[in-house]
């Protein structure tokens, strides 16, 4: 297994075993975040050790979390696997995306007050004069795509639940690792990305639930349907072990 090198100190901070455990999964999920981390991966505990530079203790005891969160499974003889991309995983995703987000929308279209909708829109729209004006942006797509999900993630946390945050947190790292899979990844497409959020947005400030509601499904529902028939298609030319690219 080829070794990874760590982006953090190779000095482990001095703290209790549960907040390194704690820093552990952080970490773990910054990795998979930045693409250093890829579905199917095979990586040993040493090496897992060295790359979020943390004791092997913190990394053995966080591996049981990561692997009841479907992160990551133990294979044995093989080691740890990064979880693996399939039709199942895209499926299951993206109905607990559905699931979450309909709720979250609803309960913010009721909750968000005008000062913060008006905010959330006037970053949408200097996001999209931004992606207009610039042709050599090398900030823009992380920058767009930190805001997208900073949204979603945002109205989540409203609901003021943390055991849905968490769910969500985590099937966000699911919907992370089909895109780090895919084959059709390109940059993000700003400019409709933004025209889609703020007229979802122009929803939410006008109080219309419904509307919201249906806009944010019909986002979702459009982003399984790429990706699922891409699956579907990859399956369909008969790999024995198929490596889903999905997009």
């Amino acid at each position: 297994m080829q070794s990874i090198p760590s982006p953090y100190s190779a000095e482990p901070p001095a703290t209790s075993p549960a907040k390194l455990r704690h820093l552990a999964y952080e970490r773990f999920c910054e990795q998979v975040l930045a693409g250093r981390l890829s579905p199917g991966q095979f990586v040993s505990q040493q090496a897992l050790t060295l790359m979020l530079g943390l004791p092997l203790g913190a990394v053995r005891e966080v591996i049981p979390r990561l692997e009841a969160a479907r992160l990551l499974s133990t294979i044995p003889k093989r080691g740890l696997q990064i979880a693996h991309v399939d039709l199942k995983l895209i499926r299951n995703a993206f109905q607990l995306r559905s699931m979450v987000e309909r709720e979250a929308v609803a309960h913010f279209v009721r909750s968000a007050t005008d000062e913060e909708l008006a905010g959330i829109a006037k970053a949408h729209q200097d996001m999209l004069l931004r992606a207009e004006r610039s042709t050599q942006d090398a900030e823009l797509d992380k920058d767009a795509q930190a805001l997208d999900w900073g949204l979603h993630h945002r109205m989540v946390d409203a609901m003021d639940n943390e055991i849905v945050s968490d769910i969500y947190r985590v099937n966000s790292l699911h919907i992370k690792l089909i895109r780090i899979d895919s084959d059709l990844a390109q940059p993000m497409r700003v400019l409709p990305a933004m025209v889609e959020h703020l007229s979802f947005i122009e929803a939410l400030q006008a109080r219309d639930e419904a509307r919201a509601v249906a806009l944010m499904e019909q986002h979702i529902s459009a982003s399984k349907r790429r990706v699922v028939a891409r699956a579907s298609g990859l399956e369909e030319e008969g790999s024995n072990t198929p490596r889903l690219r999905t997009g």
